[in-house]
This record gives C-alpha cells, structure tokens and sequence, in this order.
C-alpha cells in the first residue's frame, strides 16, 4: 500500500541546507478548508431583485411583457400604462392610479390592488386569483374573460363589476361571472 500524506509537521532540510521547515501542503489544505466553509455560508446574491418604482408618475409607461413578480408600484401614477400580457404575481399596486391602463393577459395572481383606482381599466383575460382588492374602486373597466376568484371585493364594487363580467378565462378556465360569484 502507498503512504497516505498527512499533516503531521515535518521538518526537512531546506534551502540553504536549514533545519525545521514547515511544508507548505499542510498550509495549503487547511486554507483550502477554511475557504470552502467560508464560502458555503456566505449568503448568496439575489438573482432577481423585484423593482420599486413606488410614488413615481409613469404615465403611459409600457410594461408589455414584462415579468414583474413582486414588484412595487404603491401610490404609482400609471394612467395609459401598458401591462398587457406581463406577469405580476405577488407585485403590490397599492393606491396606484391605472385609469385607462392596459392590462389585459396579465398575471395579477396574490397582487395587492386595495385602494388602486381602476377607471376605463382593460382586464380583459387577466388572473387576479387570491389578488387583495377590498376597497379598490372599479369604474367602467373592461373585464370580459378575467378571473376574480378568491378576491374579497366591496358590495358596491362586486355590483359593478357583475353588470360588466362576460367570458371565460382561457388560463384557468373560469367564467368571469362565476369567479365574481355574481347571482
């Protein structure tokens, strides 16, 4: 059997011919280990950070397509912003004023929409599944194929939004009225 290599200290006659020369791979493999632990708990850098453009004026921004999950736009102006097929899971519009915004095909799934202001709004084929939007208010919005389900939603907006509520959503599959639990 071959010699195993440890990391006794040894001492070899080194340059020069002196005495009592630590080698160098005993050094090496504790650096080696050492630096592998530091490494396995250093905290690793986030890949995505969501972005916060919270209390901006974006009027007429164009966020087609874009994947936004997380996001912040509390108390954001977005009038005539574009949405149209981008993804918001979980992103927080908060106060966030979307009067004739485009937001149709978007994913608005766990999104927090309370106190937004949704007047001439396009949600035509959104998902707002499990979205909060309690006292968020609905004027003439276009909702035709969306899906509410598991949205807590005010009487008098639920009023407004069954006289509008037409289709089917085509991701999920769901009429548009029974997601709203219109009568």
């Amino acid at each position: 059997m071959g010699r195993q290599p440890t990391c006794q200290p040894t001492f070899q006659r080194g340059h020069r011919g002196q005495r009592g020369h630590h080698t160098d791979r005993c050094w090496r493999t504790a650096l080696a280990i050492a630096a592998s632990l530091l490494l396995c708990w250093w905290p690793p850098a986030p890949t995505f950070a969501a972005m916060d453009v919270a209390k901006q004026v974006l009027i007429g921004a164009d966020f087609s397509g874009q994947e936004l999950r997380g996001a912040t736009f509390n108390l954001t102006n977005l009038r005539d912003a574009t949405f149209a097929g981008a993804d918001l899971e979980g992103a927080s519009l908060f106060g966030a004023k979307l009067q004739d915004a485009d937001m149709s095909n978007t994913n608005l799934r766990d999104a927090t929409l309370d106190s937004a202001v949704f007047d001439g709004t396009n949600l035509t084929n959104a998902v707002l599944e499990d979205a909060f939007a309690f006292n968020t208010k609905f004027s003439h919005v276009v909702i035709d194929g969306a899906d509410f389900t598991n949205v807590p939603l005010r009487a008098d907006a639920l009023k407004t939004l069954c006289a509008a509520a037409r289709g089917t959503n085509p991701v999920t599959g769901r009429s548009t009225r029974d997601s709203l639990g219109c009568s």
